[in-house]
């Protein structure tokens, strides 16, 4: 079952690649979404684990990022055919190709066991996206793409220099190859102790480069900002993700190792970094766009800064990333939809979007309160238990400042958002074409509804990965790798 959910989008991404229709060729997308997500859910509920020397098998971290991600591209995908049908102009063949093939390699990398493995990985999630942002063909998109690419190989590297002092650190502790992350974990005391957190360091900087962490999310404004809403989901939902799990398991070889507190730490200083240049920069946006990329490097600072936290946080951090992929997809889609029509994203050409868009002007408010924390949506569960996590564990000065952080990033977004939203319309700009439609809109909201439902209800099998992932990153769990049978 791993190399079909493997090999499923990649065989898919090669169709997609040879077939002339447009239209058939984007309705391969949610089909094929659909047979991945049906392949995770049985995987999830009948995997047995792999031997200690393989190298793909599924633990609950990584199927819980797994089954986020492929939630995530079914919902993009039913987008997609509705969205390619706007845009005649536009060759949509390297784009199905490039989506599929992230699904495959996504997959892929919650699959992988060996750190090499999850480099190469994630690399090649690098390669297959930089069309994507490119789709639009001008020099805008064409700077972002630059940047996406130059910036990411710059991490990448990092990230894989980092990778091999990690695979020093074992050497010199007379742990050999294979160095699968069981192995690592169960022999973590003999890591040569400099050598892993040299190591851990290069990791931390390369995949948060990935994520967008503060500093090192130059890339995500100009991203964000220029490409179409369909694949801004995707990036900041499913690429982050995937950098996100790679920086994790790391993470727990250190804390197997008896380095929790340093990498803690770290976690901890990035995540309120993140969050604090976040709202510096969302303060006064013009851009609804680049203000939802901003928007993207304060939630990968509220990941890093839970897990950090450790305990009851961690697992809430966990929670957060399947909240911030879900609502996410509704701001960038809806965002989109609005910026179609306007044929701008630049405050006051934008305004009144509620007038003109009702549905989509609607969406977007919703997910701005979902995402700021406002309850009863799955994100101010997360929040408000990654607050609560850490003034309970002892850390007041970082738990209060967290929640003196969203308070500032609620106002900084309202300004932009309501403006965006209730605005009167401005006399001068020339109305689009474009007009809400059933397949332009209802994914997006089967995506809020689910961070709805989850704010209210977490099913049982959910609850057992969480808790099973949360042991490995506090350290509590016995093995690296765990058969999950929700």
């Amino acid at each position: 079952m791993a190399w079909y959910l493997i090999a499923l989008p990649l065989a898919a991404a090669l169709l997609a690649f040879v077939i002339p229709a447009p239209g058939l060729r984007a309705r391969l997308l949610p089909l094929t979404a659909v047979l991945h997500l049906i392949g995770v859910v049985f995987t999830l509920r009948h995997w047995h684990t792999l031997p200690a020397t393989a190298w793909l098998g599924l633990d609950a971290l990584g199927g819980w990022v797994l089954l986020v991600i492929s939630v995530l591209f079914c919902i993009c995908a039913f987008y997609a055919p509705a969205y390619l049908a706007l845009r005649p102009d536009r060759d949509h063949r390297i784009l199905s190709t490039s989506l599929l093939s992230f699904l495959g390699l996504a997959s892929l990398l919650a699959l992988s066991r060996h750190p090499g493995m999850v480099w190469v990985a994630m690399e090649t999630t690098t390669l297959v996206t930089a069309p994507l942002i490119y789709f639009n063909r001008n020099r805008r998109s064409l700077e972002a793409t630059w940047k996406y690419l130059v910036i990411g190989s710059v991490g990448i590297a990092l990230a894989l220099l980092g990778t091999m002092f990690i695979a020093y650190s074992a050497h010199m502790g007379g742990v050999e190859e294979p160095l699968h992350y069981t192995r690592l974990m169960a022999e973590a005391g003999h890591l040569s102790r400099p050598w892993l957190r040299a190591g851990f360091v290069l990791v931390l900087v390369g995949y948060g480069t990935k994520m967008g962490l503060a500093p090192m999310h130059t890339w995500k404004p100009d991203a964000y900002g220029e490409t179409p809403g369909l694949v801004g989901a995707l990036l900041a939902g499913g690429v982050t993700s995937c950098a996100f799990l790679a920086l994790l398991r790391i993470y727990a070889v250190m804390v197997a190792a008896g380095e929790a507190a340093f990498a803690r730490e770290l976690f901890v200083a990035f995540g309120m970094i993140s969050m604090t240049w976040a709202l510096v920069f969302m303060v006064r946006q013009t851009d609804f766009k680049r203000l939802l990329a901003y928007s993207s490097v304060e939630h990968m600072g509220i990941l890093v800064f839970g897990v950090g936290i450790g305990g009851t946080a961690a697992r809430f951090a966990l929670f957060h990333l399947a909240a911030n992929a879900l609502v996410k997809s509704v701001l960038f889609l809806s965002a989109g939809n609005i910026h179609r029509s306007y044929a701008s994203k630049q405050i006051p050409d934008v305004t009144g979007a509620i007038r003109r868009t009702p549905v989509s002007g609607w969406l977007f408010l919703l997910g701005f309160l979902a995402i700021t924390g406002l309850p009863p949506f799955a994100p101010f569960l997360s929040e408000f238990n990654i607050a609560a996590g850490a003034i309970g564990t002892g850390h007041f000065l970082a738990g209060f400042a967290f929640l003196l952080l969203l308070g500032g990033i609620f106002l900084a977004m309202s300004d932009t958002v309501l403006q965006v939203v209730f605005g009167t319309p401005s006399p001068q700009r020339v109305r689009t074409p474009y007009r809400d439609t059933l397949a332009t809109t209802a994914p997006l909201i089967v995506a809020l509804s689910l961070a709805l439902v989850l704010g209210l209800w977490l099913p049982r099998p959910l609850q057992a990965m969480l808790d099973k992932a949360t042991e490995l990153l506090n350290g509590t769990s016995q093995v690296a790798l765990v058969e999950v049978q929700p």
